[in-house]
């Protein structure tokens, strides 16, 4: 039973306590894959982790003291609702389904590495809560063209916000000023949420897992090399986060 941050495992895949996530996971979707439940809102663990993880001193001194519930009300706080989101995207989108064509040429096993990455991010390190609503940042950030669900583009929306910077995010965001403003500042977000590795060392800059020009290129990878690298980029993201949620975990054992 799940009762304590030290009952916290950053390797635990969240497809495993999510009813039947595996089964004809490749024959959903037109063969480019799709689980039978989301762990978002299915995995019991991943919500117990999350209510431990985030229960603590907010950056303006408030405790954040959250509790489990179901449905829109996944986890709750004062006035605020929110939702599991996943931080990781593969892009198996049907209008991306030539370039899923060409990586599956280029790969010995794409299904098994897709399953592996899969396994590899749906750990705690690649999951985050939103405040949740119709038209959430959650869900704004997979329908806006100039992001398509990138993590690294809504964090710099969300770096811009706290700059009083225009983003492709900044209504979205502006609804939420009230959620934001728990963190003081962007630093005051990125520490809370074990993000440093997204940033450089003074935060002033998000570290973009592509080299494109925000909100002006295409935000999917164009070339197998870059779909690779984006994929590797996230990776090694998801195990750093882990690292760190680790270190603070060991800090409460005390």
């Amino acid at each position: 039973m799940i009762t304590s941050i030290i009952d916290i495992d950053t390797t635990f895949d969240f497809t495993n306590d999510s009813p039947n996530y595996w089964e004809n996971f490749w024959t959903n979707k037109n063969g480019l894959g799709a689980g039978n439940s989301d762990p978002d809102s299915e995995s019991k663990t991943l919500q117990s982790y999350q209510k431990l993880l985030y229960s603590r001193e907010l950056p303006n001194g408030q405790k954040m003291d959250l509790k489990s519930g179901l449905g829109s009300y996944y986890l709750t706080w004062n006035d605020f609702r929110f939702g599991s989101d996943s931080i990781t995207a593969s892009f198996r989108y049907y209008d991306y389904v030539e370039m899923i064509k060409r990586i599956r040429e280029r790969l010995t096993n794409y299904e098994q590495y897709m399953e592996d990455y899969i396994r590899k991010t749906y750990t705690i390190g690649g999951n985050i809560i939103f405040p949740k609503r119709i038209n959430s940042v959650n869900q704004s950030r997979g329908c806006e063209s100039k992001i398509r669900d990138r993590w690294d583009l809504t964090l710099e929306c969300i770096r811009r916000f706290y700059i009083n910077e225009i983003s492709p995010l900044s209504e979205v965001l502006e609804i939420d000023r009230t959620f934001f403003s728990l963190f003081n500042d962007f630093k005051g977000y990125i520490d809370f949420f074990f993000l440093q590795d997204c940033v450089v060392e003074d935060y002033s800059k998000v570290i973009l897992w592509t080299d494109i020009m925000p909100f002006v290129d295409d935000p999917l990878p164009n070339t197998v090399d870059t779909y690779l690298q984006f994929i590797d980029n996230e990776i090694l993201f998801v195990n750093k986060r882990n690292r760190r949620i680790q270190d603070f975990i060991e800090n409460a054992k005390g």
